[in-house]
């Protein structure tokens, strides 16, 4: 059984995220130049611990380096991303192997990203980018400007942005 989201908010030290839930900085790699135009030095990579107790959803947003998901604790999450010609994927984090859910799952620099527990349970999670996470390379949309660009998938979206 998992402990309930506030004890693990107090056990781990989160805070609240942007994109919804809550999370916290575990590692920042040392500061390297990076080669992509317009991005200047970043670190090598970071980590953080993320959750998101039944019924909170991380919304869609885009970042510009690879992220890693890696399940820890709790039910299943579903990640579902969208890619810039609209092509869509659902994927399940977890523990239940057997019925296809799996441990880790990268979500690929430039994808719209959006994650939510499928159950009653909080679920946490490690996310690892590489290069490290920067706010500067993080886009969080409004719900209108992703209709205009996937109208195919209105009834997601507006589950899954604020």
């Amino acid at each position: 059984m998992t402990p309930d989201p506030l004890s693990i908010i107090a056990a781990l030290g989160l805070t609240p995220h942007p994109e919804g839930g809550h999370f916290r900085e575990t590692f920042r790699g040392e500061t390297l130049p990076f080669e992509r135009p317009g991005r200047g030095s970043r670190s090598s990579s970071t980590a953080i611990y993320f959750l998101l107790a039944s019924g909170e959803f991380s919304a869609f947003h885009q970042v510009a380096s690879d992220e890693g998901w890696h399940h820890y604790l709790g039910g299943t999450l579903e990640i579902v991303t969208i890619g810039q010609q609209g092509e869509l994927e659902r994927v399940r984090l977890g523990k239940d192997l057997v019925s296809g859910e799996r441990p880790q799952h990268i979500v690929r620099a430039g994808l719209w990203q959006a994650a939510r527990p499928l159950g009653s349970e909080a679920v946490l999670c490690g996310c690892t980018v590489a290069p490290g996470f920067d706010f500067a390379d993080f886009r969080m949309p409004p719900q209108a400007d992703l209709l205009a660009l996937y109208p195919e998938h209105a009834a997601l979206i507006t589950s899954l942005t604020r």
